[in-house]
């Protein structure tokens, strides 16, 4: 299996596609929006901004459990 990279240009939903598993790691940096419709459409660096959060911390963290 491929490794995946995550980028600032994904969707969150993109992000749960590859790995139901990386709700938790979001929702453990505040995002409780993975089940929202907005996150079908809503870019990781869109909401790190919307959220106050350092998107390269949470980029590290999404590909360190790739």
């Amino acid at each position: 299996m491929e490794k995946i990279v995550y980028t600032k240009d994904m969707t969150i939903g993109e992000v749960l596609k590859h790995n139901p598993e990386n709700s938790i790691t979001l929702m453990g940096f505040g995002m409780h929006c993975c089940g929202c419709p907005m996150s079908q459409m809503e870019t990781l660096e869109q909401a790190c901004a919307v959220h106050g959060l350092d998107l390269d911390f949470v980029l590290d963290r999404l590909n360190d459990k790739a």
